[in-house]
């Protein structure tokens, strides 16, 4: 089970639940959350393919490796090309498609931080980014948790690992199909 410290004080709660077919085998999970403890909703049905992916994207990002490596501080490196990218964005769907219940988001900010001179020098400004992981509640109440690029992955590692265990050990990020995302057809 991952957790945050939000802004607020509040502990947001995300929990992987395992998705099963028809014959009850487990193929995916969707999240659930709880706001210091209680409920507060069911997102991002079969996400965890995707949460694998992100994953291995922070790490890459840390490395230094594509456009990261132009932030020289390890916790300012992301996924993505653009200074506010969303790293994703999971919400509740039911059966009908209607959306509610809830909703769980990543999106990228970048911030300026002044540093004074030393000794009366000059400053100056300093860009930083960090996620705004973001969890909306089927009330409509929000939970906000701001995270450095290594707590991000932290969390999404540790709701990899979790996930993957719920689902029997199965690697989310490899497709048990062949040629499947591919094109290819067999």
């Amino acid at each position: 089970m991952g957790g945050l410290r939000c802004v607020d004080g509040s502990y947001l709660t995300v929990t992987p639940v395992a998705c099963r077919d028809s014959v009850g085998t487990p193929y995916e999970v969707t999240l659930e959350l709880r706001r210091d403890g209680t409920p507060y909703g069911i997102v991002g049905e079969r996400c965890g393919w995707l949460l694998a992916r992100l994953a291995d994207g922070v790490d890459e990002a840390r490395r230094g490796c594509g456009a990261a490596r132009r932030w020289a501080d390890p916790d300012d490196r992301f996924p993505g090309e653009e200074p506010d990218d969303e790293l994703f964005s999971f919400r509740y769907r039911s059966r009908s498609g209607l959306v509610g219940g809830g909703e769980l988001c990543c999106r990228l900010r970048t911030i300026p931080l002044w540093e004074p001179g030393r000794r009366g020098g000059r400053g100056r400004w300093r860009l930083t980014r960090r996620a705004y992981v973001e969890a909306w509640g089927a009330t409509g109440v929000g939970m906000r948790a701001v995270l450095t690029s290594a707590e991000l992955a932290a969390f999404v590692r540790g709701l990899v690992e979790e996930a993957e265990g719920c689902l029997q050990g199965r690697d989310l990020v490899r497709n048990p199909i062949e040629g499947a995302g591919t094109g290819e057809r067999r």
